[in-house]
Order: C-alpha cells, then sequence, then structure tokens
C-alpha cells in the first residue's frame, strides 16, 4: 500500500476516533445493571431450584461479554477523554471479568504493535507457527502445539486455564506497578469469591458464576482466534511488515447477525480497531459503513467461520494457513528432527 494512501486511510478515519460520554454512560448502564441484576436473580431463584440459576447465568455471560469490550476500550484509552478514568473504569471492569488491568493492558497494546509480525509473536497472541518453525521444532515442541491447537483444550480448558492460571501471573519483565496491580486484582478476587461461597455456600455459588465466567471466556477466545486466523490472513516478516497492511489483511471483518454484534460490542469490525484503536466501540460499525477502503477487509460469516478451525500451521511460502493434514502430503520432517 502507497505512503500516500495510508496517510489517507489514517485522515478518513479519525474522525471517528472519538468519545462520547452519552454514548459511554449507555453501554456501560445497560451492560452493567443487567449484568448484576441476573446474578443477584440467580441468586434468589437458585432457592427455587438450582437450574434456574444456571439459567440466569448462561444469560449473564452475554453482559460479562459487554463489560469485556469496555474493559477493553478502557484498556485503549478509547471509553472515556482522561486517562485516570480510562484506569479507573479499566481496572473495574477488569476486576469484573477477571483480567488484571495492568498486565492485560500492556500485552494487548504490544499485540497491536506486532500483529501479523513474525518476528513479534508470543505477547497477548493465540500461538502460531510456521510451517519451518514446525518442521525444525522437536516431538514435544510439534506434539504440544497439537495439543493448544485442538478446539476442546482451546475453547474449553482455555478459559479456566486464562482466568485462574495466565491472568494470575505476571510476566518477568513486568515492572513494579503492573505486578501490583495484578496482586491486587487477585487478593481482591479471592476476598470477594471465598466470601460468597462462605455466604451463600459452594453449590449456589458455582450455580451463579460457573456458566457465566465460563461461557463468556470461550466466546472470548473464539473472537479472539478468528480475528487473525482465517485463510489468507497477514503475516510478515520484520523487514517487510507493515502496520496498516495488518490491520486490513489481516484481522477480519466478522459478519454477525446484529444481536451478535450488539452482545460483542461490535468487535467483528477488526480491522477497523486494528487500524486505529482509539475509535471507541461504538463507532466500528460507522467507520467501516463510511470509509470505502475498509471495505476490502476479508469478511467472514457466521457459518463461514467455522471452517477456520482447520487452519493449523501459516505457510510462509504461500502467504497462507493450512492445515495439518495439507502439511503432511505437502512437507515432511527432516529426519533428525522427527527422531528428537
Amino acid at each position: 500500500m502507497e505512503k500516500d494512501k495510508k496517510k489517507l486511510l489514517h485522515k478518513m478515519v479519525k474522525p471517528f476516533a472519538k468519545t462520547s460520554y452519552t454514548k459511554s454512560t449507555i453501554q456501560i448502564i445497560n451492560t452493567l445493571l443487567p449484568l448484576f441484576a441476573l446474578i443477584v436473580l440467580g441468586g434468589l431463584l437458585y432457592n427455587v431450584h438450582w437450574s434456574l440459576a444456571i439459567i440466569c447465568s448462561i444469560f449473564a455471560s452475554i453482559f460479562l461479554i459487554r463489560t469485556f469490550i469496555i474493559f477493553h476500550d478502557a484498556c485503549h484509552g478509547s471509553y472515556l477523554k482522561k486517562q485516570k478514568h480510562n484506569d479507573l473504569l479499566g481496572n473495574i471492569t477488569g476486576f469484573l471479568t477477571f483480567f488484571p488491568y495492568r498486565k492485560w493492558r500492556r500485552e494487548h497494546l504490544i499485540h497491536h504493535a506486532g500483529s501479523g509480525n513474525l518476528e513479534k509473536r508470543g505477547i497477548g497472541d493465540i500461538w502460531v507457527m510456521t510451517v519451518e518453525e514446525y518442521q525444525a521444532s522437536s516431538k514435544f515442541i510439534r506434539l504440544s502445539y497439537r495439543v493448544y491447537r485442538n478446539p476442546f483444550v482451546m475453547f474449553v480448558i482455555g478459559p479456566f486455564f486464562l482466568v485462574f492460571v495466565s491472568n494470575r501471573f505476571n510476566s518477568k519483565d513486568a515492572k513494579w506497578n503492573e505486578r501490583l496491580n495484578t496482586y491486587l486484582n487477585n487478593i481482591f478476587l479471592i476476598i470477594l469469591h471465598v466470601g460468597l461461597i462462605f455466604i451463600l455456600g459452594p453449590g449456589q455459588f458455582f450455580a451463579m458464576i460457573a456458566p457465566m465466567v465460563f461461557i463468556s471466556g470461550m466466546l472470548g477466545i473464539w473472537l479472539f482466534y478468528i480475528q487473525h486466523t482465517f485463510e489468507d490472513s497477514y503475516f510478515e516478516e520484520a523487514s517487510e511488515w507493515d502496520y496498516v497492511k495488518a490491520a486490513i489483511d489481516g484481522s477480519s471483518y466478522y459478519k454477525l447477525p446484529k444481536f451478535i454484534q450488539w452482545v460483542t460490542g461490535n468487535i467483528g469490525y477488526h480491522h477497523v480497531h486494528h487500524l486505529n484503536p482509539r475509535i471507541p466501540n461504538y463507532a466500528l460499525e460507522a467507520t467501516h459503513e463510511n470509509v470505502k477502503p475498509l471495505h476490502h477487509a476479508t469478511s467472514i460469516t457466521l457459518i463461514e467461520s467455522l471452517s477456520s478451525l482447520k487452519f493449523k500451521l501459516y505457510d510462509e511460502s504461500h502467504k497462507r494457513f493450512i492445515t495439518f493434514k495439507e502439511f503432511s502430503k505437502k512437507y515432511k520432517i527432516p529426519r533428525t528432527q522427527s527422531q528428537r
């Protein structure tokens, strides 16, 4: 993409990168109030029958996903005008969604800065191996990667790992304020949930909370997966990597039914979000509709997205994802590697 065209595209989307306190406030109200109401209702209905609490928890997952979208925007500083207000909102919504604000914010910004860059993978990303990397890896690494990319592991075990392991520990290079933020997030979560278990009892607590956390976590991982895992997604070496191409060609336009689009806070317009993360979620659709060059992004429907589960390895030579079956037909593991 030519330099002048990139500048023009940035100029075209810039007017949409504006916070509306009215829209932000309405979204906070129509997200957090139903979330708390459903949790309380589930607690009350548990005394009628435990299944009613689970049903309330399932519906609450809808609003927990929307709470995460608010958290996500706060991490980008796009939800409220002042950074200190975004920080406060990010910590509150991060606590509600089991995400430590400073840890996730740093890792997610790293993801944005290098999405599609083959030399900057590993932080805030789904694990992606290239064909060459897979060929050169030991049996143990190849097996680990196959297990990781298994849908059951990624979308069923994944939410539990994310909430109880990944989100609870800092990376070795984390600064003290990030570490403290994670520690406090962990402490307050323990105090709150141990207290609720003590007051309500384990059965009532898990009927109210577990389905909501699991379903929202599973759908969250799926959304993050599909936004960058499609057949002709963009990956390049650092010397050839381009931020705008990574946004438009490496992030999908996930065309979702209106209700699901509302539940997920327009995150299906992921190409718009990656091009300019300062655009709040409620302005993503308008940006896409009004800026015609964005219409060239790869669009994926809900049905089409299911086929992306088969994509496992990125083939640099053909600039596309391939399946393990395709790899077995076209490529071989070097003998020295297969014997490891």
